[in-house]
């Protein structure tokens, strides 16, 4: 008899946007398909992408940004799915900080200087006609837990911090000075990225996966679940606060962060291809070709 399929998944900080990923493994829906995970928590967003590139991971799940520009530079990454869009996540400052506008000069904490919370700042102090990087600096501060101790010891100013990190940082005196969702409302947060030629080989494996991550989804999404779907939310974000954990995941999903199988929305990625042109990440005329690095036969096969 045949085992099942292991798949090497990479993440940064594997947290509350892996909440449908954790839940399929604890509800059997991974080995209900034949799947074992090899989780890969790599400690930074760049390194997961890393990993799916040199082939050290097969999947990952990751933002997007770095699959785009890989794609663009003629590599094998692509996009296979969407694991989170409509980002619950606040820019918090440390006390004595007002406004966007007085953190000119200052060291904003972020997980990469090239994808996702980096992108998600500067959008944001835009809105304060503030400019990168003649106005503040980026500090490559790591995930969301490491960026809140690096903000507790005064090593940043500001930092962008998602649900429910920025309920619990707000409770202990520090502000929160813009919503991202005010400015980015629908962006591939979190992408499922893998290898082409990888792809190719282990179709069947990846449309398994998908298939399982689309049931981990709907599972969330629905709160008759939350019977288990809470304690396994809180023990992700913050075990020992259950209340900011209700807080957390009830604002989450009613930005409805996790989309109906995997989909990527065509709002959500032109967003992320905007904000890479405004950040110069992107040339501007290469803005129609990044959507060659979506592959969505996988997600299109977990409707079925």
């Amino acid at each position: 008899m045949t085992g099942p399929t292991t798949v090497r998944l990479a993440g940064g900080a594997q947290g509350f946007n892996w909440l449908p990923v954790f839940v399929a493994e604890e509800q059997g829906i991974f080995a209900r398909n034949g799947l074992e995970i090899d989780y890969q928590r790599l400690g930074s967003v760049d390194k997961a992408t890393t990993a799916v590139r040199e082939g050290t991971a097969d999947l990952a799940i990751t933002p997007p940004e770095g699959a785009v520009a890989d794609h663009l530079a003629g590599g094998g990454l692509r996009i296979i799915g969407s694991n989170s869009e409509r980002l619950p996540m606040s820019l918090v400052a440390r006390p004595g900080i007002p406004d966007l506008a007085a953190l000119r000069g200052r060291r904003i904490g972020t997980s990469s200087l090239t994808e996702g919370t980096a992108i998600y700042a500067q959008q944001l102090l835009r809105q304060a006609g503030l400019g990168y990087p003649d106005d503040y600096e980026f500090v490559l501060a790591g995930v969301h837990t490491a960026r809140w101790k690096a903000l507790q010891d005064g090593e940043i100013d500001a930092a962008p911090q998602p649900a429910p990190w920025n309920f619990l940082a707000e409770r202990e005196g520090y502000g929160l000075l813009g919503e991202i969702p005010d400015v980015l409302p629908e962006i591939i947060f979190a992408a499922v990225i893998g290898n082409a030629p990888w792809l190719q080989e282990n179709q069947d494996a990846v449309t398994r996966l998908i298939t399982s991550l689309a049931e981990g989804h709907a599972f969330v999404n629905d709160p008759a679940n939350d019977a288990v779907t809470s304690p396994i939310y809180q023990r992700i974000t913050t075990p020992d606060e259950p209340e900011l954990a209700a807080r957390g995941l009830d604002y989450t999903r009613r930005l409805g962060m996790w989309p109906e199988g995997l989909r990527v929305s065509p709002r959500a990625f032109d967003s992320t291809v905007e904000v890479m042109v405004q950040a110069g990440l992107l040339p501007q005329d290469r803005r129609d070709a990044a959507a060659g690095v979506l592959d969505t036969r996988f997600s299109r096969s977990a409707d079925h």
